[in-house]
Order: structure tokens, then sequence, then C-alpha cells
């Protein structure tokens, strides 16, 4: 998406330690008009599959899974990373790892909310490692639910989460494959 790859360019920093900070448009402060670009090009790629849900994981990807959900006409449900008092009854649990954050989280989702005969498409804002995909699939998995696919904003295609998560015969359908970044030069390469 050649847009997203000219705002990446335009207002991304590459800091050391493979970061790339975007969060003056995507994870902190959010471009809702460029959010809107994306969930149509997410509809585009997804449309034909039937998709009842969208599933994310609490907190970048929320806005981009709610708006993207607007193009599907169909529920957001974010897999919570702590327990809390407002869900009740039985739920789904994964532990996924936060790259960004350097913690281990137990994800939860509400039974009530991933049924068996839903299809599932997972929205996020980056793919690195794969651990919060990971998580994602087996909570669809655990659920009986079909997976569908994963629409994700940045994949770093120099780490291992994008084949990890296309090894298990996921569709990954990512809107820019950074392919290098350099935190000296700032300069940020894509895969075509």
């Amino acid at each position: 998406m050649e847009l997203l790859k000219q705002r990446i360019r335009a207002d991304g920093l590459v800091k050391a330690g493979n970061v790339l900070k975007v969060d003056s448009f995507l994870n902190h402060q959010m471009d809702i008009s460029l959010f809107c670009e994306i969930g149509q090009e997410f509809k585009r790629l997804f449309g034909d599959c039937g998709v009842t849900k969208i599933l994310t994981i609490e907190a970048s990807g929320i806005g981009i899974a709610a708006v993207t959900a607007q193009f599907f006409n169909v529920p957001v449900v974010f897999a919570k990373k702590s327990q809390s008092k407002n869900i009740d009854g039985e739920v789904f649990t994964s532990r996924v790892e936060s790259f960004t954050h350097g913690r281990v989280y137990d994800i939860i989702v509400s039974k009530k909310f991933l049924l068996p005969d839903d299809r599932v498409l997972l929205i996020d804002d980056f793919l690195a490692k794969g651990s919060a995909l990971e998580g994602l699939c087996k909570l669809v998995e655990d659920s009986g639910a079909t997976l569908v696919g994963a629409g994700i904003v940045i994949e770093k295609g120099f780490q291992e989460g994008g084949a990890l998560i296309r090894g298990r015969g996921v569709r990954v359908e990512s809107l820019a494959i950074v392919e290098s970044m350099d935190d000296k030069t700032g300069e940020i390469l894509f895969r075509d």
C-alpha cells in the first residue's frame, strides 16, 4: 500500500533494537483518514472470505480493527491482556510475548464472543516475531471458529514472525513489509 509506505518514510522513526516508531499516526496518535484507507484495503483483500468477526489484541490494534470492521459490518473482539471483573463466564486464554514491552501476557477472550460458526479475521498494527498473532491464532483454534487470515499494517520482514505464521498455513496480508531499516541513517527499505 503505497500511501502507507509514504507515511512511514515521512513520519516513521527508526530506533536502536529494530524499533520502528510510528506513534505519530498509527499506535498512539491515530490518523483516522489513513485508517479508513487501511480498512478499505483489508476489505479488498479479505472481502470474499465471509468474515463474521474481527479479532485483535489490546491495545494498539483496536483502532485499526474498529475502523476496518466498519467496512465488513461486523463486530470487533479484542483480546484483553489481563483478567478484569467485567469478564464473566468462561474464557479462552493464550500466552504472548510482547516485542515492544518485553513482557509475557496472558490474553483473554470471553467464550461468548468467539463461536464455532464464526469466520475470524485477525487485525494488528505490527508483525515482528509473531507471538501476538500466534496467541490470537490459538484463541481462534480453541474456539472452533474458522481463521480466514490476518491483516497486518506493518510487517518487519527481516524478523521471523511472518514466516512463522505463514508456515502454520495462515493467510497473512501485510500492507507494508519492511525489508530493512537503519537506526543510524533512518533509512527504511520495503519489500515490493
